[in-house]
């Protein structure tokens, strides 16, 4: 397998860490593990009582019980704990794909969901995303990417890097395509729960479809990444004890006192999802006064903590990053590092000191 730079990744390597203004990172502000243990009482003390062995391969049965409770079908047994999000997605590509296979993928998206089908020898057909058309996917577009080799369907919503939301009906749509054509569809929910509408939220895909694959992940809602605890939620039982049995060659199982702080988090699970919601709608009030004020145009995000808009004409974002970076210490995201144009730029939503970055944009 050989695989290509992780762009994003690759970029947030040079500057996440040493830069003065990070305005372009899609997790929210995160919390101390004084300030998730003080949630309840006596958590603190159940961290330090702690064993520190191995943990089940499938994830600790509490911890699987409380990821069971964001869905509606769902059981314990169908969710396998792996490590942040990029295990899912490495295992279920290496899992259900092969060469020679086909894969249709939501565009832009995060490299991982194409990158490692390609690796695995996949061809991949991009089902693109349209500004125009608000971010949506059109599923009339379905029958013209399918071949007689496709194998998997793959979306992200709410989407990274433009915060769209789908319709429920482009949804349903989706949903019946991949039945009808016996399609795995591979959801990437990372950012469900964190809809700025909360009762615009989706159905799970986990628990729309036999063969619908939600991933999730502590990362993005909860504001959580340094934990690294992600999950694949399926009903499919063969499929999971296949993922199961390809984690064996990657983590084996995840650290238990991730797994302890994470069943913390989980019971606690809107309260977070409502700290990050706070911060998330704060800062797009900052972010579209800045917008107008800059001349820039944006399709408003409606979910997640990123919003994707668009430069005057003219000019790169590669440029526009390089020289605010240089100029101000603010990091944005250009488009390509997202694989999409250079008239677009990932901006953040999620995280404090938001007024300050855009503050110091300004400075002559």
């Amino acid at each position: 397998m050989r695989l290509a730079p992780f762009a994003l990744e690759r970029f947030f390597a040079l500057h996440e860490f040493s830069v003065k203004h990070l305005a372009c990172a899609s997790d929210p502000q995160s919390m101390t593990v004084a300030e998730l243990l003080a949630l309840e009482p006596g958590a603190a003390e159940g961290l330090g009582a702690l064993a520190l062995g191995y943990t089940e391969t499938t994830g600790h049965p509490a911890l699987r019980e409380q990821i069971c409770r964001l869905y509606q079908r769902v059981a314990p047994e169908q969710v396998l704990v792996c490590a942040g999000a990029e295990e899912p997605i490495f295992a279920f590509m290496n899992v259900v794909l092969e060469a020679g296979a086909h894969a249709i993928v939501h565009a832009p998206s995060y490299q991982s969901l194409h990158e490692v089908a390609r690796a695995v020898g996949a061809q991949v057909s991009p089902w693109q995303a349209r500004e125009e058309a608000r971010w949506q996917l059109d599923p009339d577009e379905l029958p013209v990417l399918l071949q007689p080799n496709t194998r998997v369907l793959v979306i992200n919503f709410p989407h990274n890097p433009t915060g769209a939301l789908l319709e429920p009906d482009r949804l349903a749509a989706t949903v019946a395509f991949a039945r009808r054509h016996g399609l795995w569809l591979f959801s990437d929910e990372a950012y469900r729960g964190l809809e700025h509408q909360p009762h615009q939220r989706l159905p799970a895909v986990a628990d729309l479809y036999e063969r619908g694959v939600s991933m999730g992940a502590m990362a993005k809602t909860y504001g959580l990444a340094g934990l690294r605890i992600g999950w694949v939620a399926s009903p499919d039982a063969p499929l999971l004890a296949q993922l199961a049995a390809f984690k064996d060659y990657t983590t084996i199982c995840s650290a238990g006192p991730s797994e302890y702080l994470a069943t913390l988090a989980l019971r606690h699970a809107d309260q977070l999802a409502e700290r990050s919601r706070r911060q998330v709608l704060a800062n797009k009030v900052l972010l579209a006064d800045w917008l107008a004020r800059e001349g820039w145009s944006w399709v408003e995000p409606t979910a997640g903590t990123t919003a994707f808009p668009r430069l005057p004409d003219g000019l790169s974002a590669e440029a526009y990053c390089a020289q605010t970076l240089a100029r101000c210490g603010v990091l944005f995201m250009p488009g390509p590092r997202m694989g999409t144009d250079d008239a677009h730029l990932r901006v953040g939503l999620g995280r404090r000191g938001f007024a300050e970055a855009l503050a110091a944009t300004r400075v002559p």
